[in-house]
Parts: structure tokens; sequence; C-alpha cells
């Protein structure tokens, strides 16, 4: 298994002396209420607090700041603690480094968010959805066999969390990828945007090319959903829709050929046998023009190991609740599937945004 260098550094030997592993194995073990504790300690305010008193604070003080019960506040104090968020000297408590990311890291929230409002109910079926190959877990939220299509009927926070998370990680890299797109030697008149969700990327691209139009290839209900997100935008006449449901392999993607099929964190939605399927629709509209734009979240071309743990696990969410056959891949199976698929890699960019890397194609000849 090829990694990057910095992943395979880690990966490759063992980093911890038998004590630290110890402790590691309690902390993972004690993994749901360590969550829990930190998430509240957050919620209630007294990271905040504790942040804006560099002098430290007396437990009293917590109680009266928050007006939580006595026990409420020492039982989360205590926690806190031994997790390591927070410090204690002379009857004081202190903010920690990692109680500081928790608190003010911008990816840490939308991780956590996601992970209580969309993930922890539902991963308790974890086992279920790894023997049985389904999203066991998304039965906590309704009856459909991918949360992609009951997604417009989520609970209103559940939606927000997954959005919020979706959005994160998209967004940044978007600026980065539209010059990709738009600035090379072949002019872009028409793209196809495959999952294009609440349309921010169609968006983005009509804002940034003038001449573009855009078709967006999703679900009916997705589009429903895109077509008031962008109602009333700049460029909103320049973006169509096109509905389908892509796992039926008799739906052909639209023709004449696009300039462009863009494919964003969108393939890991799928198993390896559906990319194949997709991809090989996808190349069958194609003309030797055409070049397929695939932007992903590899785990292994990260540059830093957190990244990778965030990633990897990850893929724990599309197990349990997405779809149940799906995940966060290695770019070496991504690019295998995407050989079988009737496409040729030109070229990977890598480092775009929060860790994103493009795959750009273009059809195989024969």
């Amino acid at each position: 298994m090829k990694l990057a260098q910095p992943i395979a550094e880690i990966y490759s030997k063992e980093q911890k002396t038998a004590l630290e592993a110890q402790r590691l194995a309690q902390e993972i073990s004690f993994g749901p209420i360590v969550f829990q504790v930190s998430r509240l300690m957050v919620k209630f305010g007294i990271f905040e607090y504790l942040s804006n008193h560099y002098e430290g604070v007396s437990q009293q003080e917590v109680v009266m700041h928050t007006r939580l019960s006595n026990y409420a506040v020492q039982v989360l104090l205590e926690a806190s603690l031994s997790i390591g968020t927070v410090l204690t000297k002379d009857d004081k408590f202190f903010l920690s480094k990692a109680g500081w990311f928790l608190l003010n890291d911008p990816m840490v929230k939308v991780n956590m968010d996601f992970n209580h409002d969309v993930n922890y109910w539902g991963l308790f079926y974890l086992e279920e959805a790894l023997l049985e190959g389904r999203p066991a877990g998304l039965q906590v939220f309704g009856n459909w066999s991918t949360i992609y299509e009951g997604l417009s009927s989520l609970p209103e926070q559940v939606k927000k969390s997954w959005f919020a998370f979706d959005h994160f990680y998209s967004d940044e890299s978007f600026a980065a990828a539209l010059n990709i797109v738009f600035d090379g030697e072949r002019p872009v008149k028409r793209l196809l945007d495959v999952g294009g969700n609440t349309g921010r990327w169609a968006l983005r691209c009509v804002g940034y090319n003038r001449e573009v139009e855009v078709t967006i290839m999703d679900l009916p209900q997705q589009l429903e959903m895109m077509y008031k997100q962008i109602a009333g935008k700049d460029g909103a006449e320049r973006i169509h829709g096109y509905g389908c449901n892509l796992l039926d392999e008799n739906v052909k993607f639209p023709t004449p050929a696009f300039d462009v099929i863009w494919m964003s964190q969108f393939l890991n939605c799928f198993s390896e046998s559906e990319i194949v399927s997709i991809c090989r629709r996808a190349a069958e509209s194609m003309d030797e023009h055409s070049r397929l734009y695939v932007m992903e979240t590899f785990w292994d071309r990260q540059k830093y190991e957190t990244a990778a743990y965030c990633l990897t696990l990850t893929s724990v969410y599309f197990t349990a609740l997405a779809n149940g056959n799906s995940k966060m891949y290695h770019s070496d199976d991504m690019i295998r599937c995407l050989n079988e698929s009737g496409l040729e890699l030109e070229r990977i960019v890598d480092n775009l945004g929060l860790g994103h890397s493009i795959m750009i194609c273009k059809k195989r000849n024969g």
C-alpha cells in the first residue's frame, strides 16, 4: 500500500510506549463518554470561560457562570482533567491545548456536530451494517436505502450538520478547482455537475465563467432543493437539472458530449462496482475533447496524518448510515476503477484546500 511519506512514517512502525498504548486502549474503550463530555464542555461554555481567564478559575466560579449544579460542573471538570482538555493547579482550572482546539478549530466543530447529530445514534448499528452490507444505522432517521434519498427529509438539525460537514470541506477547494477547470487550454462552454447537491459548485462556475452552461445531474428530490437554493442568484438561469438515479445502470449520461464532467465528493458515495458503472456511462458520453474531473479527499495523499485519521474514520459513516458500501478511498483504488471504466488518467493535482486532489481523465482510445 502506497502512502504519502508523512503518513507512511507513522503507519509503518509502533509510535507508542507500552504505557501510552495502554492509555490509548482505555481512551478507546471510554470513547463515547470522552466525546459527550467534551461536546458539553463546549456547549455549556465552560471551555470558553476557561479560555477567557488565563489566571484560572475555581469550580464555584464555573458553577456561577454556567448556572449548572455543583455536581454537574464537578463531573465535567474531573472527567475533562482525565481526558486532557483541562488542567488544574492550586484549586483552579485552566484550558489545555486540546481544549483550545475543541473550542476554536472550525474543523473540529464541524466534525463534532456531524458525529453527534448525524452519526452518533446510528453507529450503534455498525456491526449489522458491516455484516449485512447495508446502512443499518439509517433506520434511526427513516426507511430509505441510502441517506441521499432521505436527505431533504432529515430532521432540521441533522440536515444542518450534514450540509455543514459536506460544504466545509468542498468549499475550501473550490477557488483552486475553478482555476484548474476553466483556465486551461480548452474552453469550457458546457459542464455537467454530477451529484451537484444544492448547486454551490454550479453557482461558483457560472459566476467565474460568464459563458458556461451547467447541468446538474442528481436525484429529483435533490434537484428540488437545488432550485430553491439558487433561486434569484446571479447566473441561475444558466444552471439546469437532469433528474435521475445513477444507481440505475440503464440511466445514461446526457449528450451531446460535455466539455467537462465534474464529480466532487461524489464517487466516495458509491461502492467500487458502482463507481465503475457510473464512470463507464460517463465515458460513453464523452468525446476526445471531453475531460472528467474527479475531486476527492484521498486519505493516502494527505500532507498530515491527522487528515488521514479523519478521513478513514469518516468511512465508517458511509458504512453505518450513508449506503453501507462506500468509503473515503485510497487513490490507487480510485485509479483502478477509472481504468476499468474506459478512462485514462492524465494527471493528479494534490493539496487543494483542506486536502483534496483532482484526477483529470480522458476517454481511452479503443
